[in-house]
């Protein structure tokens, strides 16, 4: 940022030069070269226009530049048209090719000059100055390494407003320009244009102009990433002016007072305000939940801390928060909620709340729930008006599916579109689609199967979403991985070549270990197996290219058994048959003998190998360590891990003291559904870091290791000791229950054909529902790490377009009469 950005607002004037006659317009003026040059200033700018006299006439660009005169005033910026005649010489009235470009100057020095095709309207114009006078103020890059340095230089000193725009002049362009204008010497605004930058920052949605605010400022750990604001409404100057003014406010604000009587800055610029209610005893809890949750509402509402022990006002005894609508005379609605993940939806959903009532009964129940894809419906109906780009894709028919797939590699995505779950998945496909244009030769494809049952039953597809890849001479793929965006392209990029890969020579597999062979290829697989065998092991080989091809799309293997074999396995003392990991992020290269060369065996080895010793717990990774069936050591944290306690864990690692145990932790803020199971676990919920272990496959028993203990290695082993010795009590105890959807997975097919056949049969149609629907219907998804009821008073939220919509169902399920049919059928409900 530079200090001479005040100089550039004492004035500037903008000359353009032209190979036209333009008429002449009052508010800009005319002027010969000499006067022009003579009116130049120190410390200001001038910009000339110039024009020959006898040019042909036009005026479209001239009637641009005249929009501009205006706005670039308000900068300081002034806007002038000089004719050029015969009997005064400039350089600027010379070539032709001169005459098509524009000239900046501040002063009588020339600062840029631009082609006069790049100025087509008054956005590009605006946009274009002020990206020229900004330029110690706006900095543009073009890669992910430009942005580190930026944000690393800039941690403890200042925030970034970084943004992207699809081109250069575009309105959003002169959105941002006018905005650095503002507040450039405040921030440091960073400019790109590059989508490759904008994805790799996490951005999914590149079709439109982005806008993040980055909080380095706060940040005084080098090793830390700035938190990042996203800007959600369009890039208009007002709309950054607001974001950048909400961005400034306090975090968290306490209070003490009526909240009908509150006002601050979110409610005056058309936010809600959310209140944590708080009290002397948990005040510490309190302010880190709403720390907590105003990062994650920074930008969509307020948040403030209410102190009930300060409070004259009455609040309920049972509230924990307090909504408040941004809309005048809207009274404050109070609420219990046993989660704070809960508050997040009110805000970015606009949800209707039922307020508590102080005299409400005990047997009140909670939330109906009827189907299991609830939320995923919700969701889909929320971003119903969002249009895909659904071109990037080929929508296959019964007519084109064979020939399409035999002709080509296909991707094949079957799915209905009156199911919720479907109809998300179908968003992250088009993603997919997005990110791999122009780069892929795998042809993405659609099969409706609401409309073409017949193609799917054929494909063996009865349960939906369901994915397929299809090569030639092969048979088909089936994706088993997640639901997402990201799982799905691994799987895609993977597949690009075949499994194991047949590695030929020494050199080719130093390459492939150190993952130079494929290398595009590494960011999807952090691990590269190698299996190493003698040519006369046949029987071994075809097990280990039997393991290969089912793990293909999930991790990259190659074989390598040429006469000198044994040259590769003395140099990582392997001895045949054996594996090679090669660990990508880490750089190393382990062995592993094969006792057993049976494919299942291969793959399970494999599989484990993928784990991580001390792993981060998500959403998406929690089934691969559940499955191996240990009690888990998770370690609770608030933010990264503390280096000190991963290096005590990893020490106890290395020395077999937790091979019984599955050790990991759980970043709250990476995945805030952990606060909902440390709260099934603990009441009041005790501070962070926390280390907790859970017994779920034998007994539930959840224990807590000492907080008032340091988590170093002596202290651990001498806690575990005391738990092998049955000296230590259990916190709590977690309910036998089963862990699995509320419903079954429908045959949807077979659902639609059973209709129509009864459809021929019987003349008056009526609603008939699943006989097998179990008594748990109503209740809500629970976490598998923490299986209890929501108590009573869990925040009731109504169910608004939470069924699926009428529109949405095939016609073999409602039939003509309106009469005859029910206002909506759900998964578990159809209609014959």
């Amino acid at each position: 940022m530079s200090s001479g950005f005040s100089v550039f607002r004492v004035g500037i004037s903008f000359a353009i030069m032209c190979i036209f006659y333009m008429p002449t317009i009052d508010s800009l003026p005319e002027l010969s070269p000499q006067k022009y040059f003579s009116t130049l200033q120190p410390g200001k700018a001038s910009l000339a226009y110039f024009c020959q006299a006898d040019s042909p006439r036009t005026s479209v660009f001239l009637e641009e530049l005249n929009e501009a005169v205006r706005p670039l005033q308000d900068y300081g910026i002034s806007v002038a048209k000089v004719n050029c005649v015969k009997e005064e010489t400039s350089r600027y009235c010379g070539k032709e090719k001169d005459l098509m470009k524009a000239y900046l100057f501040k002063g009588n020095i020339l600062l840029r000059e631009f082609p006069t095709d790049t100025l087509f309207d008054v956005n590009a114009i605006v946009a274009h100055v002020l990206f020229a006078l900004l330029f110690n103020e706006v900095k543009y890059i073009s890669n992910l390494e430009d942005l580190q340095n930026i944000e690393n230089a800039l941690k403890g000193k200042a925030n970034i407003v970084l943004s992207y725009v699809r081109a250069i002049g575009i309105p959003e362009h002169r959105a941002v320009m006018e905005a650095a204008f503002v507040y450039g010497t405040t921030y440091q605004f960073v400019l790109t244009t590059e989508i490759a930058l904008l994805e790799s920052i996490g951005s999914e949605d590149v079709e439109y102009a982005h806008l993040y605010f980055f909080h380095c400022k706060l940040v005084l750990d080098l090793t830390q990433q700035c938190r990042r604001t996203l800007m959600e409404q369009p890039l208009t100057t007002l709309n950054i002016h607001l974001f950048i003014k909400i961005m400034t406010a306090p975090l968290l604000n306490e209070v003490a007072e009526d909240p009908q009587q509150v006002s601050t800055v979110h409610l005056q610029l058309g936010l809600p305000l959310v209140f944590i209610v708080s009290q002397e005893a948990t005040y510490e809890a309190d302010r880190r939940t709403a720390e907590w949750v105003a990062w994650r509402l920074l930008g969509k509402a307020g948040v403030l801390l209410l102190l009930r022990d300060s409070l004259e006002v009455n609040i309920p005894q049972r509230a924990n928060v307090v909504f408040k609508r941004a809309e005048k005379g809207v009274p404050v609605e109070f609420l219990v909620l046993h989660d704070a993940d809960l508050i997040i939806p009110l805000v970015e959903n606009n949800m209707h709340i039922e307020e508590i009532q102080e005299d409400e009964d005990d047997d009140v129940e909670g939330p109906d729930i009827d189907t299991q894809d609830d939320e995923v419906a919700e969701t889909v109906y929320r971003d119903r008006k969002r249009k895909l780009p659904l071109e990037l894709t080929v929508e296959l028919t019964e007519e084109t599916f064979n020939a399409t797939v035999m002709a080509s590699d296909n991707i094949v995505l079957f799915y209905v579109d009156w199911q919720a779950v479907s109809m998300a998945f179908l968003q992250s496909y088009i993603d997919v689609a997005i990110k791999l244009k122009g780069t892929s030769t795998m042809l993405l494809t659609r099969i409706n199967c609401a409309d073409w049952s017949d193609v799917c039953t054929k494909q063996n597809v009865t349960e939906f979403p369901f994915v397929k890849m299809y090569k030639k001479g092969k048979n088909p793929v089936s994706y088993t991985g997640m639901l997402g965006t990201e799982d799905l392209l691994k799987f895609i990029q993977l597949n690009r070549i075949s499994y194991p890969v047949n590695i030929t020579s020494i050199q080719e597999a130093e390459e492939y270990l150190s993952g130079e062979l494929y290398k595009d290829l590494i960011s999807y697989s952090s691990m590269s197996v190698l299996g190493l065998f003698s040519p006369t092991m046949t029987t071994a080989k075809e097990d280990f290219s039997e393991a290969g091809n089912y793990l293909k799309g999930y991790v990259i293997t190659g074989i390598y058994s040429e006469e000198d074999v044994l040259l590769l396995s003395n140099k990582y003392a392997a001895t045949l048959p054996a594996l090679l990991l090669a660990r990508h992020t880490e750089g190393k290269i382990e062995n592993i003998p094969l006792a057993s060369t049976h494919a299942q065996d291969v793959v399970q080895i494999i599989t484990d190998a993928l784990l991580e010793t001390f792993p981060e717990i998500t959403v998406e990774n929690l089934p691969s360590y559940f499955r191996l069936q240990k009690p888990l050591l998770i370690l609770f944290s608030d933010g990264s891990v503390n280096p000190q306690y991963k290096n005590a864990i990893l020490t106890l690692v290395k020395q077999k003291y937790l091979d019984s145990f599955t050790p990991c932790w759980l970043n709250l803020k990476n995945t805030p559904v952990g606060r909902g199971i440390l709260r099934a676990y603990f009441d009041p919920l005790p501070p962070l870091p926390l280390l907790v272990l859970v017994n779920l496959h034998s007994g539930g028993q959840v224990f807590a290791f000492p907080s008032d203990q340091a988590i170093i290695e002596e202290n651990l082993v001498l806690w575990l000791k005391k738990l092998e010795a049955g000296l230590e009590n259990p916190t709590t105890i977690l309910p036998a229950q089963e862990w699995k959807p509320p419903l079954p997975a429908y045959d949807f097919l077979s659902m639609m054909d059973a209709a129509t056949s009864q459809h021929d049969t019987e003349k008056v149609p009526k609603c008939m529902k699943e006989t097998d629907v179990q008594e748990n219907d109503k209740e809500q998804h629970e976490d598998k790490l923490a299986v209890r009821k929501e108590p009573i008073e869990t925040l009731r939220i109504k169910h608004w377009n939470r069924k699926i919509q009428p529109h949405q169902l095939p016609s073999s399920l409602c039939h003509e009469t309106p009469s005859e049919c029910p206002v909506y059928c759900t998964e578990s409900d159809y209609c014959t």
